[in-house]
């Protein structure tokens, strides 16, 4: 169980020991763009050159859907949530927050139930998904309030945001904190119950 415990948070190792949770230093992902190889060109005559085409408004699509993969520490996550917001609102879908971090078990089960076949079309059909990094629960803790309560939810905890940006609901009752003893089935009646145009 990956939770906050009241007195604990400043010795946030001793809450990760009680909630089977190895801390340990998240390093910042790589940008890819950084990281990227520069193809070499080759002459080809012009003749034979095909037009660049761009790509199809199904591609575009898949790649605004794609979910995330795990917490990302570097992220602006207000910025994250708020073009969450604009796309949920164009596509009449509503915005997942998964508040959570890379050292949290339970949350890497989550994430790879929202990676299952089970699950991802629900998320893709109906959702706008935006992982916010909470670190050893020292970052974006002020972002977090305004939507879950830490110390209840634990984590993973997930809030579900119209595309107006009004509250839903909020794990705030800890249910996905024990991911680990979930399946999918679960998560799938979740994501169901506050899909849009539920009578939530």
């Amino acid at each position: 169980m990956s939770r906050v415990r009241p007195g604990l948070v400043a010795a946030i190792s001793a809450v990760a020991l009680t909630a089977g949770c190895a801390s340990s230093s998240t390093t910042a992902a790589q940008d890819p763009a950084a990281t990227a190889t520069t193809a070499t060109s080759t002459a080809v005559p012009t003749a034979k050159m095909s037009p660049i085409s761009s790509p199809s408004p199904e591609a575009t699509s898949a790649t605004a859907r794609a979910l995330p993969d795990g917490y990302d520490a570097d992220r602006n996550a207000k910025a994250d949530i708020q073009a969450a917001l604009a796309t949920a609102a164009k596509e009449h879908r509503e915005v997942l927050i998964d508040f959570g971090a890379n050292w949290c078990p339970d949350c890497k089960v989550l994430d790879a139930m929202f990676h299952s076949a089970q699950v991802e079309p629900l998320l893709q059909k109906d959702y706008v998904v935006v992982a916010v990094d909470v670190g050893e629960f020292d970052h974006n803790i002020d972002l977090a309030s305004k939507y879950v309560d830490l110390q209840t939810s634990g984590i993973p905890a997930l809030v579900v945001l119209r595309p107006d940006g009004t509250l839903r609901t909020a794990t705030n009752d800890g249910s996905f904190a024990n991911a680990q003893t979930m399946d999918a089935s679960q998560v799938s009646a979740f994501l169901t119950r506050w899909a849009p145009g539920g009578n939530q």
